[in-house]
């Protein structure tokens, strides 16, 4: 799912376009300053922020060291070019393999047999990382976000499938539900949503048992590739944005599906179309709430390091000028993560993670 790749009239941004370039194999621009790639789940409201909206009220767009910034959807053509005169690679679908182009990005090792050695400088995650206190990787609060399920069809009992009935759902040991056959689907291996669910339900891997995963390339938060009877995890903070209209396009309105929510009375969005919003009770689940992460090289964000990079530092520090800022404030980028359905994260400190690149 994708917001339209929109660029603003200077006129109206007053952001001088002058050096954007656009690859050819993809129509997505090529960034002049950085480069962002991975998760599904952020990229819509990213796209916002770095293209320019007035989503959150006046308008707004996201530079660094007065150069545009490049975020690259999780799915499209099936290569990117994210730097003017570098080379193509295969796009990273989703936090995993953001967070691994990321990493080759930084040492020079091939991502999927590509060198792509400073092509990449953020990495968007919606999954928590393994804290090391000497990780070389910086993991800067995004977002709040939580996870729910979407369901095409079935019963009225469908929207309120508790922990355990999914848990035996994508074990494949239940296999009806209020007496209609229920077929549970996960997004594509690598998708941050993915195993952020199957964590939720107690798996301690990245499958389940009841999903035939050979050859997955499920796209998350779509809502289009259910059919009927079946099941998939769903970022609550995507569905929202969606049903509200700010992205680009809507899976939400595919015949009779709907989200539902495994904590019972507890739903995870209060109001109606246009005008949903997320309930922070959901959200502050500690089993289905979620922060999200913009991911950096830790080195290049540290003043005083050798590799210190000041503009790339203020794009996650928080500041109203940066990508990670929540304020309240209309002109602030919270304002705009909010349209897209998205509360401030639970903690705003920074978390070191991965010891060796």
């Amino acid at each position: 799912m994708k917001i339209k790749k929109i660029i603003a009239m200077s006129t109206i941004a007053g952001v001088a376009l002058a050096g954007l370039a656009f690859s050819t194999a993809n129509a997505e621009p090529v960034a002049n300053g950085y480069a962002l790639v991975g998760s599904d789940t952020l990229q819509d409201s990213t796209n916002a922020l770095t293209n320019g909206t007035t989503a959150g009220g006046p308008f707004l767009r996201i530079t660094a060291n007065s150069s545009t910034l490049g975020n690259f959807d999780a799915f499209g053509s099936p290569t990117i070019q994210t730097k003017a005169n570098g080379p193509f690679f295969t796009r990273p679908s989703g936090s995993g393999q953001g967070v691994t182009a990321l990493r080759a990005s930084i040492t020079g090792v091939p991502y999927l047999g590509k060198v792509i050695t400073g092509q990449v400088d953020v990495a968007r995650s919606s999954s928590a990382p393994t804290v090391n206190a000497a990780g070389q990787l910086l993991y800067v609060p995004y977002a709040r976000d939580a996870v729910a399920y979407a369901y095409k069809g079935g019963t009225a009992a469908w929207g309120s499938l508790s922990s355990a009935q999914l848990k035996q759902i994508f074990d494949g040991t239940l296999t009806t539900v209020d007496g209609v056959a229920i077929k549970p689907r996960l997004p594509q291996t690598g998708s941050g949503t993915r195993n952020f669910f199957l964590g939720a339900l107690g798996y301690t891997g990245t499958s389940a048992p009841g999903v035939n995963d050979t050859g997955n390339t499920t796209a998350e938060n779509d809502a289009n590739v259910l059919a009927a009877g079946e099941i998939i995890p769903f970022s609550v903070a995507s569905w929202i944005a969606q049903a509200n209209g700010v992205t680009g396009s809507n899976t939400t309105t595919a015949a009779t599906a709907a989200l539902g929510t495994p904590l019972g009375s507890t739903v995870p969005f209060t109001g109606a179309v246009p005008a949903l919003v997320p309930s922070p009770a959901y959200y502050g689940s500690t089993v289905f709430g979620r922060d999200t992460y913009l991911v950096v090289e830790y080195a290049r964000v540290t003043v005083g390091d050798a590799k210190y990079d000041a503009g790339l530092a203020n794009l996650v520090s928080g500041s109203a000028t940066s990508l990670t800022n929540f304020g309240s404030l209309s002109s602030q980028p919270g304002a705009v993560k909010k349209k897209f359905g998205f509360l401030a994260p639970a903690s705003s400190t920074p978390l070191r993670a991965v010891p060796a690149l």
